[in-house]
This record gives structure tokens, sequence and C-alpha cells, in this order.
């Protein structure tokens, strides 16, 4: 990708699943820098370890620190931000700390990016914005809002902002394909679903690093990019890690939905589709119908919900995918 030639990228949260990824994946362009922005020495300290190409930097900081935000930014390019309190059941016993980071920190990158004259920003989002149920997709709703308007907020400056918006990760940390597999190793004779009717949608890291880079050229500002994946049965992934397992069905915790969604019925009204995404378009007045660039308005009534999804994961082919 020539576009990326000569270009410094940070990337926050960037000794994350996704960072580590996103970090391996852009430094096989010929891009100038790659800055490593968390808050965490030891995961840093790990990662330059394994990761020694000398384009890479790594900046201790928080997002919730504006001021560390504008030193982290000068001179860079583009930003992907990735920094977020994931943790469902973290963030509805701590919400206080999750507004601070999903939302105040979205506010301090928008601000810092603006000001530092960094030309494109993309912030990783979550099916939990969605008809948000539990505090963390709340607050990564409200990350979203902030990131599309950041756009009226640019004057004549460059700076753009748009999110990418996808569901679980396979092999992520917190993913429970980790978790099943921690149990079947200690010889565990059983699995705890939730709900046997529990669905999600499901990418993988590459998928999701891969869906990252391609918006970031393709962006104008504003839009929601959300891919078209598979949905999986919660079930159907116990049997492909475990099936000598039995299930027990433990009930659903607090804030967790049955099935996720990625556009409502309401966001579909104003999203396009294309061969293997949709945009979500921003309902302000500077976004121009050429943005659009040959996109399919949806039908009405249409929603992009786990469990009506036309695209479904198999017990072999979750198995594939869990092993790789």
């Amino acid at each position: 990708m020539k576009w990326l030639s000569d270009k410094t990228i940070l990337v926050t949260g960037g000794t994350g699943s996704f960072g580590k990824k996103f970090v391996s994946k852009v430094l096989e362009y010929d891009v100038k820098k790659v800055i490593v922005f968390s808050r965490d020495e030891l995961k840093q300290y790990e990662m330059a370890q394994e990761y020694t190409d000398p384009r890479i930097r790594f900046f201790i900081g928080d997002v919730r620190d504006k001021d560390r935000l504008y030193r982290a930014f000068d001179g860079v390019d583009i930003v992907v931000h990735a920094a977020a309190l994931k943790h469902v059941g973290a963030c509805e016993y701590n919400p206080f700390e999750a507004v601070k980071t999903n939302i105040y920190g979205a506010q301090n990158i928008i601000e810092a990016a603006i000001d530092r004259g960094v030309q494109r920003v993309i912030a990783l989002s979550t099916d939990k914005a969605a008809a948000p149920i539990n505090l963390y997709g709340a607050t990564k709703l409200a990350s979203d809002k902030l990131f599309v308007a950041g756009n009226s907020y640019v004057g004549n400056k460059e700076t753009r902002f748009s999110v990418v918006r996808y569901g679980n990760v396979v092999g992520s940390r917190g993913s429970v394909v980790p978790f099943f597999k921690k149990l079947k190793e200690n010889g565990a004779t059983e699995l705890p679903i939730t709900d046997e009717r529990m669905t999600r949608f499901w990418i993988t890291l590459d998928q999701g690093v891969q869906f990252v880079i391609d918006n970031l050229q393709r962006m104008k500002g504003g839009e929601i990019f959300v891919p078209k994946i598979p949905s999986m049965k919660v079930i159907d992934l116990a049997e492909a890690i475990a099936p000598e397992c039995s299930i027990k069905i433990v009930g659903i915790r607090p804030g967790e939905k049955l099935h996720e969604v990625m556009i409502t019925e309401d966001d579909a009204r104003h999203t396009l589709e294309y061969d293997s995404y949709y945009v979500i378009q921003p309902e302000f007045p500077w976004w121009r119908e050429e943005y659009s660039n040959g996109g399919k308005p949806l039908p009405d009534g249409f929603s992009y919900v786990s469990n009506t999804n036309d695209h479904w994961l198999t017990v072999d082919e979750l198995r594939k995918l869990v092993k790789e």
C-alpha cells in the first residue's frame, strides 16, 4: 500500500491483541514509524522483546491524559484508537472508570488529533455499541458519536475521524475461546454456557486488522464501517473446542444479550451496502452524496443481527478457526 509510505502511525492500546497484530501488519509496509501507546509498562517491555523493528517506538501514557496525548501525537499522520475498558462485568462494577477511559478518552483523542494535525483517525467500536444494554456498550456508543461528530469541529484542517465496528474476535484476550480451552486443559468435564440460544458475530484478528487498514484508505470522515462477517452459536463453539464435555446452562449474566446487533433498523435507513461491508453514513450536512461511491441503500426494516445473519459458521469451521 503506497499510501502508507513514510507515514507515522500511532495505535492506542497498542499492547493488546489487536494492537500487536496491527503493528506486525503495518510494519510489512514502508511506514516511517509505528508508535505503541499504552499505560502498561510490563506489556510494553514484553512486546519490545518480541518486536525489534527499529521503526517501533513505545510511549507510556493513558488516553485520559490529554497533555500526554498532545506530546504523543506530535508528528503523527494516522491514529488507530484501540484503547478501552472492554470487560462487560468490570464496566458494570466500575462505571465511572469506564466513562473516563471510553468517553473522556475519546474526547481527548479527538481534540489532540485536531490540534496536532493528525490526518486520519479510526476508532475501534463493538457490536455492543448498537442498541446497548450494558455500560460498556453505552460508553462505546457515546464514543462512536463523538468520533463521528468530531468531523464537524475540524474547520479547515485535514483531520478526519471514522469508526470501525465489528463483533467478537476469535481468541482475543477476554474471549470465551481461551476460557473454554483452559477449562479443557485442566480436565473439566463440562463447559458453562449462559444460554443455549446465544449467538454472536465472529471475526478473526487478521480480518479485523485488515478491515481497519482498508478503511483507513477509503474513509472520507464520519462513517461507521461494519464488515459482513459470519455468526456462530456459542453452544457450537463449545462442541468445537471440547466435544467430550457436557454443557451446563448457567444463565445470562448482567448486561449480556442473547444476540448482538451491529446495525439497528433505525441506523439502516442511512446505511449503504457494499460487497463485503456496510457503511453507516453520518447524518450531517457536510456529508456529500458522492462519498457513497456506488453503495446500495438497504431495504426498509433491515437490521444486522447475529441470529438473523445469512452466514453461519459450522462446528467444523469453528474448530478450524480455533486451532489456527
